[in-house]
Parts: structure tokens; sequence; C-alpha cells
């Protein structure tokens, strides 16, 4: 079982950025990939980014490419979102999540990962 931790959320306006972190519980993570989901009021769980744990390609969604940037810190063992050119619309409630060590086919599918954090709220005003 792995527990993770968001962290870095708030509020900011609308132009502005804002850094995730998401940490696990044990020392590394021993999983494929780490990915970034995102939920708004009354709608459904969203991917937004998500990073290959071996060897580093990344994946966005079309609505964040060119602002955001999901990177890692292998010493720090932390996988960071960097949000920048923040929108009203991408105001949500930001979750990390990882897999268990399989292989994960869809990086984009929220059902490919086994773990999840608790989240972090993201408020972006106009």
């Amino acid at each position: 079982q792995v527990q993770l931790t968001e962290s870095g959320g708030g509020g900011v306006q609308a132009g502005g950025s804002l850094r995730l972190s998401c940490a696990p519980s044990r020392r590394t993570f021993s999983s494929f990939a780490v990915g970034w989901f995102r939920q708004a009021p009354g709608k459904e769980r969203e991917f937004v980014a998500a990073i290959d744990l071996n060897d580093a390609n990344t994946y966005y969604a079309d609505s964040v490419k060119g602002r955001f940037v999901i990177s890692r810190d292998n010493a720090k063992n932390t996988v960071y979102l960097q949000m920048n050119s923040l929108k009203p619309e991408d105001t949500a409630v930001y979750y990390c999540a990882t897999d268990s060590g399989r292989t994960v086919v869809a990086v984009d599918d929220l059902y490919e990962y086994d773990y999840w954090g608790q989240g972090t709220q993201v408020t972006v005003s106009s």
C-alpha cells in the first residue's frame, strides 16, 4: 500500500502560477507512472498530465498543454506539476496517482492507477 501526499494548492488570480507536489509514503516511487488528475464540482475526474518514471516521457491533456509541466526530482522522491497561465476553468481538486508497479498502458486512464492522494484544491479567480 502506498500513500500519496499532495501539496501546493491554493488560490491564485487568472494568469498566475502554482506548483503542486506529490510524494509517496515510502522511499521511492516503485511504479510505472505518476499521473495528475483533477475534478471540478459536478464534473468527472479528468486527466491532466502524467510522467513515465522509467524514461521520463511526459503526457498532457490538450487543455493544459503548453501551460503545465510535469517533472520529477529523484533526489527528493517527488513529482511536481508546475501550472502556469492559470485560468478560472482550471479550478478543481487536483489528485496525484500512481500504479502498483505493473505497466500502465494508458496513462490518461484513471482506472490504470491504484493509489491516489487526498487531493489539493486549486482555485483560480478571474
